[in-house]
């Protein structure tokens, strides 16, 4: 439509579009305080999220990358949109009517192509014409399909799944009398153009592919006849303006608020896996659309996921047992670093994929299966390990070098460490040898692989010097918000502290601040000296621990007011709650390595120190809930 868009409509759109609201379709945000939300950027990869939005202002802006707007520069950002489409897309939303005036200047020119909202609402009309035909007698096979795979009309309506004619121009005729254009929908890959224009997707089964906002842009098919002339079992829609495979993920429109509020995603392999954990109440699954699991579908599951807080976010990843299903875990090891989540793998023992394990045991095996999962790492080294056998010498000294391969390639070096002793143990060597071979194995790889080009060095046998994780590092929030009430608020937390040790503090640079608090004669102490803070500061010779000591003393603690024995309390029980729950895990880790039979006295032992630490676990978080609420 010709003429420019009158200011005054601009502004309605600017008022009436709820920043808050447009941005929660593409990232997840929490309350920050101060009427600000926050969540993780979705312009740059980051693992604390720096971008926050201003309900109030209507405006939004990132910390970190500087990006910053109103919601129709959000829009122009986020889906590469011109501002015209930006600005039409909200008034629609919205319902607000634009008007247009010519004043003489030249209009604005869109992007060449039809505009992304035309190609949306032509997978609108598509998805309901095929979810139409699912219901026709040529789609018999289709329904067979589904029923053979646990699946009723509920459940194909729930996914929204059709059923492509086998008509090669049904669905062509059908856009066409809905008034769309041969070059709209070849552009939103509905239609392939050969000597005619003809329907891409023929006689096959679909799903559905939606954005987090629930827009549908693009399509997954399965072969259902034996006549089918595409050999391919399954056929995606191809790359288009609006279809990136490698940033979509089936499933995320009805699993990204679960994800939200539990913190956990599941990354399933195909649309029926889908189907089946979300019936079974498994329902933060996805799945990728015909490409292997890659950075930026982390990218997209980590605004999501809020994925930055400590024994909280997790991905769960679901593998066949097979040799294909190991090489997919090899390759979710090796991007595990994209996420600041834990990461687990759960494997099926007979190799069923969640969907053939509904079918055959039920809803509640689905929810097990996921319950089951394990550390990936400790999945891909035991799939490594079990190559070899660790009964003989020769078999424990390979299995170590190429064990020691995989823990040296690890990008996060912080966690290097404590792969190596896991390693030890795995195979029974001794912890100084586990870590020598991935020195030397780290070595090699930074030589190119070459060791004939050099001789070893004493220097290459060094341990690389540990870089330590950044003071705002998530995982360190506890402890960062206990030290700030110790050095700002130090009457306040003496009453609940004396139970806390340096052993409570993983951060190195966290741990040497409260053992400088204890020298200078703690809480107690502090109580009555105002310059206390100062003088702990000037006493510490090292700089990287005194200038913590400035930052944790002006950063302001998480409430408003002065904290307090409620709040306190809440943190100092959390910080213990941690440190038990990492002697839990250690403990469970020797349990698996002992042999109930061959080590009954031993085992018995460390299974009873076990139930004493769970029940220590559960008090410390009764009472740091009981305290919270009081």
């Amino acid at each position: 439509m010709a003429g420019r868009i009158r200011d005054e409509d601009i502004a309605e759109v600017r008022e009436k579009a709820r920043i808050d609201e447009v941005v929660s379709s593409y990232v997840t945000l929490k309350r920050a305080g101060g009427g600000s939300l926050k969540g993780l950027c979705p312009f740059h990869d980051e693992k604390s999220p720096s971008f926050h939005v201003t309900p109030s202002r209507q405006m939004y802006h990132c910390f970190g990358c500087q990006e910053g707007g109103d919601v129709i520069s959000f829009l122009m950002k986020i889906d590469g949109t011109s501002f015209i489409e930006a600005v039409e897309r909200l008034a629609d939303k919205y319902g607000v009517q634009l008007r247009r005036e010519d004043d003489g200047s030249p209009a604005e020119q869109r992007p060449r192509g039809p505009a992304r909202g035309r190609l949306i609402e032509a997978h609108r009309v598509a998805q309901e014409f095929y979810a139409g035909q699912l219901e026709t007698p040529d789609a018999l096979a289709a329904r067979q399909f589904l029923a053979s795979r646990g699946f009723d009309q509920s459940a194909a309506a729930t996914f929204g799944v059709g059923f492509a004619p086998r008509d090669g121009e049904a669905l062509t005729r059908h856009l066409r009398q809905r008034g769309f254009s041969d070059e709209e929908t070849i552009a939103a890959g509905l239609v392939a153009q050969g000597r005619s224009a003809y329907d891409r997707f023929r006689g096959r089964l679909l799903w559905p592919i939606r954005e987090a906002n629930g827009d549908n842009i693009g399509f997954g098919a399965r072969r259902i006849f034996d006549d089918d002339k595409i050999e391919a079992k399954y056929l995606n829609t191809p790359e288009t303006p609006i279809y990136k495979k490698s940033h979509v993920l089936y499933g995320i429109d009805l699993a990204r608020r679960d994800m939200a509020r539990t913190s956990q995603a599941v990354v399933v392999e195909g649309y029926t896996d889908v189907m089946a954990c979300h019936l079974s109440g498994v329902t933060t699954a996805v799945a990728t659309c015909g490409t292997a699991f890659g950075d930026d579908h982390a990218r997209v599951l980590r605004r999501f996921l809020h994925d930055h807080e400590e024994f909280r976010g997790e991905v769960v990843f679901t593998f066949d047992g097979d040799a294909a299903g190991q090489k997919a875990a090899l390759r979710a090891f090796q991007g595990d670093q994209a996420f600041a989540s834990q990461t687990y793998v759960a494997v099926e023992p007979r190799g069923l994929d969640p969907c053939d394990l509904r079918v055959q045991e039920g809803d509640a095996a689905v929810r097990e299966l996921i319950a089951r999962r394990v550390p990936l790492y400790r999945f891909v080294l035991t799939n490594v390990l079990e190559k070899y056998d660790l009964d003989r010498a020769d078999g424990r000294v390979d299995a170590l070098r190429e064990a020691a391969r995989l823990v040296s390639s690890i990008r996060d070096k912080s966690k290097v460490e404590a792969f190596s002793r896991e390693l030890s143990g795995l195979i029974g060597v001794d912890v100084e040898e586990a870590r020598s071979e991935v020195r030397r194995a780290a070595a090699r790889a930074a030589r190119g692989g070459d060791e004939r080009r050099t001789a070893p060095t004493a220097a290459a046998e060094e341990p690389p010097r540990r870089q330590l994780p950044h003071l705002r590092d998530p995982r360190f929030a506890i402890e960062r918000e206990t030290l700030k009430l110790v050095i700002q608020h130090p009457g306040a937390v003496g009453g609940v502290i004396s139970g806390v040790g340096p052993e409570d503090f993983t951060h190195p640079t966290y741990r040497a601040v409260w053992e400088a608090v204890v020298a200078a004669g703690g809480v107690t102490a502090a109580a009555a000296d105002p310059g206390w803070a100062s003088r702990l500061r000037s006493a510490i010779n090292d700089p990287v621990v005194s200038s913590a000591v400035s930052e944790l003393g002006v950063e302001p603690v998480r409430t408003q007011g002065d904290p307090g024995v409620p709040y306190v309390a809440a943190h100092v029980y959390r910080l213990q709650e941690l440190t038990t729950m990492r002697r839990i895990a250690e403990l469970k880790s020797r349990l698996q390595r002992t042999n109930p039979v061959e080590q009954a006295t031993d085992y018995n032992r460390m299974f009873g120190e076990l139930v004493a630490l769970e029940q220590h676990r559960r008090t410390l978080r009764e009472q740091a809930v009981g305290v919270s609420s009081s």
